[in-house]
């Protein structure tokens, strides 16, 4: 066995590689660094999780497409969401003109069967009434500056909660994807839908 010692280009670049690689002691205080970071991101992912455990999941329904049967489950699901809860509405037939962008703006409410309005069902089926009631409305909501309909769906969406359109509505009606406001889970089967129920703490049919 030669022990000669490399001489020219091969010592130098024996002799650089020597003086670049660490010492023991570096290399274990490497070994404890990278140790102590996998500990912390092990505890951050075990508190995450904990977190999505502890946390209570609210799916609700929503079906009607009027403008006084549109606010329910947007409120309820924001006001759950800001309480920490896991918020999923499940918009269905009618419901989904509330996620409509161009639709949402113009819901309407009608007085026939809503004793509230004190409207008699013979007078509410008359031409124009429904129009007069949803103006009515409108100003009442403006004048106590009640959040608008597209104010509460962005609202829901910044709490986080999950707005779906149901698929088969959207075949029904013809609507796309781009039709929604942005943010809006689109595409969503009644399975998953139902699912989505069976796994929640709170279910709601608004």
């Amino acid at each position: 066995m030669s022990t000669d010692t490399p001489t020219g280009e091969s010592g130098a670049e024996a002799g650089a590689a020597g003086e670049s690689t660490p010492s023991r002691a570096e290399l274990a205080a490497r070994v404890t660094e990278l140790e102590t970071e996998l500990a912390e991101v092990r505890e951050e992912a075990a508190a995450a999780k904990a977190a999505r455990e502890d946390s209570q999941k609210v799916v609700i329904v929503a079906t009607d497409g009027t403008l006084d049967g549109a606010y329910p489950p947007l409120i309820l699901a924001s006001t759950a969401a800001a309480f920490g809860y896991d918020v999923t509405v499940f918009y269905t037939f009618w419901g989904l003109e509330v996620l409509h962008e161009e639709h949402a703006g113009d819901l309407s409410l009608s007085p026939v069967g809503n004793p509230n309005l004190g409207v008699p069902d013979a007078v509410g089926i008359l031409p124009g009434v429904d129009a007069v009631a949803t103006r009515m409305m409108r100003r009442k909501i403006d004048a106590e500056n009640v959040a608008t309909v597209a104010e509460l769906i962005q609202t829901s969406l910044d709490t986080g909660v999950d707005l779906q359109a149901c698929q088969m509505t959207m075949d029904l009606f013809d609507y796309e994807e781009d039709d929604f406001f942005d943010g809006v889970t689109t595409g969503v089967g009644a399975a998953t839908a139902f699912q989505e129920m069976a796994d929640a703490d709170v279910q709601l049919l608004v």
